[in-house]
């Protein structure tokens, strides 16, 4: 399970239609509605300045939150949806849905690469992150806090994929190739001085080879006759 859910604070909105959510904004409020988890829509208003700041955080619609509302349970629920103002594009409307703990969902799992001391290649070289998060189709019930990942035994120009690290059970990616985690680079001098040894070779290479004639305008002469 994930260490910890973020929190997303609201209040319950009362009224509904436009005329109440025109006030709500004007109140410097983001109306919205959750929905789902065999419970009956519930309106609410979010705070514009809090919503802004989780929107600027990126990844808002593969996040799982912890919604609070006054009066209400807590509840587990992810975004499915956001409208903006077509021109000034700051968000109008928002859409969560309710999360039972068999429902299953997309999220970014955050990556831990282990045995690093176990990797010959990291003596000399350098460890280069592609992803430090992996997006997993999970239960809302069973996240995971972490992907680890085992360098173990990798040496320089080695790349470490998905396909050969162990998934938390009951979790698969959400990309279907076997995609890049991270790989062992050589120290960025000795990369630099082995593109310099194949451009000298490349260069040598091309050089072209000739005979020498005779020069441009002139004809070869044969030894006169005696």
């Amino acid at each position: 399970m994930a260490g910890e859910t973020p929190d997303i604070i609201a209040m319950e909105r009362t009224g509904t239609g436009k005329g109440a959510a025109r006030q709500a904004r004007r109140e410097n409020l983001v109306p919205g509605v959750v929905y789902g988890g065999g419970s009956d829509p519930l309106p609410i208003n979010i705070p514009y300045n809090a919503l802004i700041k989780r929107l600027k955080a990126g990844r808002f619609l593969s996040t799982l939150f912890n919604l609070k509302v006054e009066g209400h349970d807590d509840v587990r629920v992810i975004c499915r949806g956001v409208q903006r103002d077509i021109v000034k594009d700051f968000p109008t409307h928002v859409d969560f849905m309710r999360l039972r703990r068999t429902s299953r969902v997309s999220l970014f799992i955050p990556v831990e690469i282990v045995d690093e001391d176990q990797a010959p290649g990291l003596k000399t070289g350098v460890l280069t992150m592609v992803r430090s998060e992996v997006e997993l189709r999970c239960t809302a019930g069973e996240i995971p806090e972490k992907i680890v990942a085992s360098v173990a035994g990798m040496e320089i120009g080695d790349t470490l994929t998905i396909s050969q690290v162990d998934l938390p059970e009951g979790t698969r990616p959400t990309i279907d190739r076997d995609f890049v985690i991270a790989n062992i680079q050589p120290p960025s001098g000795l990369a630099s001085q082995s593109e310099d040894d194949e451009d000298e070779d490349v260069a040598a290479d091309e050089v072209p080879t000739t005979e020498m004639g005779p020069p441009d305008g002139e004809e070869g002469t044969e030894d006169d006759e005696s």
